[in-house]
C-alpha cells in the first residue's frame, strides 16, 4: 500500500435555484401575488412548490402599501399579523381551526378574496403558465409577468 487516497467530489449544481420543488402533485412552482382591487397584479414572486406560502408575504408586502391584506388561512401566524398591524394595514385573514383564541375578521372584506382567486384562474388559462414549460426561473417568471400585464390591460 502506497498511502495514496482518492476522493470523489460531489457534482457541482449548475446555475441558481430554478424555483422548482417537490410538492404533493410532483415537481411544481408557486406563484405568489398581491393584487389590487381591480384584479391587477401589483407584486409577484416565484418559489419552489414545497415552500410555505407565508414565507413570501413579507417581501411582497415591502413592495406595496395596501389598506388591507386579504389572505387565506395559510397566512394566519402571529408574527406576520403583528407586522401587518404595525404598518397600519388591516389583516383580513381567517383563523386556523386549531388557534386557541380565534381572531374576528370582517367577512364583508374577506368576500373580496375572490378577486385574487379570479386573477389566478385567469393566469392559469395560459397553458405555458399552468404547466410550466420553461426550465429556467427567469424565463418562467418573465412569462408570468407578461401574462399578468395582459390580464391587467384587459
Amino acid at each position: 500500500m502506497s498511502g495514496l487516497t482518492s476522493t470523489v467530489r460531489a457534482p457541482v449544481k449548475k446555475g441558481a435555484d430554478q424555483a422548482i420543488g417537490r410538492s404533493r402533485g410532483g415537481l411544481t412552482s408557486k406563484i405568489h401575488a398581491i393584487v389590487d382591487a381591480a384584479g391587477k397584479a401589483v407584486a409577484l414572486s416565484l418559489t419552489p412548490g414545497q415552500r410555505a406560502d407565508i414565507t413570501e408575504a413579507d417581501p411582497l408586502l415591502d413592495e406595496v402599501d395596501p389598506a388591507a391584506f386579504i389572505a387565506d388561512k395559510a397566512y394566519d401566524a402571529d408574527p406576520l399579523i403583528k407586522k401587518i398591524e404595525e404598518r397600519q394595514i388591516v389583516p383580513v385573514i381567517p383563523s386556523r381551526k386549531n388557534r386557541r383564541d380565534p381572531r374576528k375578521i370582517s367577512f364583508q372584506l374577506y368576500k373580496n378574496r375572490n378577486i385574487i382567486e379570479r386573477f389566478f384562474a385567469r393566469l392559469k388559462q395560459f397553458r405555458g403558465i399552468a404547466t410550466r414549460y420553461d426550465k429556467l426561473k427567469s424565463t418562467f417568471f418573465a412569462a408570468v409577468q407578461l401574462v399578468s400585464a395582459i390580464i391587467g390591460i384587459n
